[in-house]
């Protein structure tokens, strides 16, 4: 089975959890999706396969057609659990298809906001690779599609932020020792200034649980594809320098009471009977914290990687094979977590 970014480490995965690159596009030839008519939505997902696979057999067996029609309301939980769909698109009454490639790196999202949602995911710090990729998808279906592009504006998007380049660039971070200290506050406020946005694990109006943080461009007008990519990444990388110093000062200040804690969380997960979703990724930060702080050695950032996804509502159903309500899903979780740390 091939193995999916999200299990993967990959460079800086320390801090970086994951890249991800998305761009908007729009068909020149048919209105935005909010004021087009079922038979164009229609359209457009044929149009977008035909564009993609035709003179592309690669391609064709790279990538697989998901219509949100036809899929069970888990279904459609889990893909927006793994970030390869959004929220709003799993929940549209209209015509909505995703293509999804094998390793679940590249995802297409098809008649959400926009017509196209061109989105490309890898582990750790891995930006230029996520763009390179995204790229590589854009310009193959620009051959054959007309995007609805200005001379002076540049492309053009159902919302107005995303006029111009259409690119969210976005890292996922996972800050424990900025939280801690409280250093998180100004690094919130100078990100504001910077024209950025901070978020929390699932994007949008979401929390930060289990001190994770997404963080991504606000302009996409006025600035290259690739400026506004190097600019996360310089960034980024200043982060993780933090980050890293704050880990190392913590652990030196008090190393006992500092493994204490790595290890209560340890202890709570291995042997819990109920856990919720919050209390689970506060205490799996606990673990990823101390698996690279090298307190924790029998376990690894991936195994824990895995566990933030699979503990998530949607996966959780999937894993049992039938609907839990929450109580249900707080011990199913815990069995869960109790059976991965083994």
């Amino acid at each position: 089975m091939m193995s999916k970014w999200y299990i993967d480490a990959g460079p800086d995965s320390d801090i970086v959890v994951s890249s991800r690159v998305r761009l908007a596009r729009n068909f020149e030839e048919y209105p935005f999706p909010q004021r087009s008519s079922t038979e164009d939505q229609q359209k457009i997902i044929d149009e977008t396969c035909h564009a993609l696979f035709t003179g592309n057999p690669e391609l064709e067996r790279r990538l697989t057609l998901i219509l949100f029609k036809e899929l069970q309301p888990i279904q459609r939980q889990v893909l927006v659990e793994k970030h390869l769909v959004s929220k709003e698109l799993a929940e549209s009454s209209l015509e909505t298809g995703a293509l999804i490639s094998d390793d679940e790196q590249i995802s297409i999202m098809i008649n959400e906001e926009d017509h196209l949602r061109i989105q490309c995911l890898t582990a750790g710090m891995q930006l230029d690779k996520a763009f390179a990729l995204c790229n590589s998808i854009d310009d193959t279906i620009a051959e054959k599609i007309d995007y609805a592009f200005h001379d002076k504006i540049g492309y053009l998007t159902s919302c107005p932020t995303n006029v111009g380049t259409a690119i969210r660039v976005s890292i996922m971070l996972h800050l424990p020792a900025l939280t801690m200290t409280g250093y998180i506050r100004a690094f919130l406020e100078s990100c504001g200034k910077l024209g950025l946005a901070v978020r929390g694990l699932y994007g949008e109006n979401t929390e930060a649980y289990g001190n994770m943080y997404q963080l991504s461009n606000q302009v996409t007008l006025g600035k290259s594809e690739k400026d506004i990519v190097d600019s996360i990444k310089s960034i980024g990388y200043q982060i993780i320098e933090q980050e890293r110093l704050l880990r190392q000062e913590l652990l030196k200040k008090n190393a006992r009471k500092f493994e204490d804690r790595i290890m209560r969380s340890y202890g709570i997960l291995k042997f819990s009977r109920i856990l919720t979703s919050e209390e689970a990724l506060k205490r799996l930060s606990d673990i990823r914290l101390g698996i690279n702080l090298g307190i924790i050695k029998d376990m690894t950032e991936m195994d824990v990687n895995e566990m933030i996804l699979n503990i998530q509502p949607g996966n959780l159903q999937q894993y049992a094979g039938k609907l839990l309500n929450p109580d249900n899903r707080d011990s199913v979780r815990a069995e869960y977590v109790r059976n991965k740390m083994g």
